[in-house]
């Protein structure tokens, strides 16, 4: 029995089936998984050590997801040779590259980092009497 390509969900977010072997948008896709997993592993290795300096709960959270994210894709691909991803969102006929869950935490992480990076800077600046 063959799943189905697509399961339409909504007018602007489909459940699909794809396996991508390279990183973000199919880039490097000829690499192998391994050397994948250990660019992964080491840039979560580097995210852990920022995090155990972090001053601010909330960069804690946004790194957590990203460790949590990258981890995840790891997984991935040491047991299935390749990301799994299914969640497909678009509008009209433009699609945003399929994502999973980990790309979900990645992206949440990155946008609270940004944003803490955002308000840090107007709370540096001083106040007019």
């Amino acid at each position: 029995m063959n799943p189905p390509k697509v399961i339409p969900i909504t007018n602007f977010f489909n459940l699909v089936l794809g396996r991508n072997t390279g990183v973000s948008f199919g880039l490097l896709g000829g690499t192998p998984p391994w050397l994948l997993m250990v660019c992964g592993l080491a840039i979560a290795v580097a995210l852990v050590v920022w995090m155990s300096r972090a001053e601010s709960q909330l960069t804690t959270i946004g790194l957590g997801l990203i460790i949590g994210g990258a981890m995840g894709n790891v997984l991935d691909r040491l047991l299935l040779g390749g990301v799994t991803d299914f969640l497909d969102f678009y509008i009209g006929q433009w699609h945003w590259p399929s994502s999973n869950m980990a790309d979900v935490g990645i992206v949440c992480g990155a946008a609270i980092l940004l944003l803490e990076s955002s308000q840090s800077g107007k709370k540096a600046e001083p106040s007019q009497p």
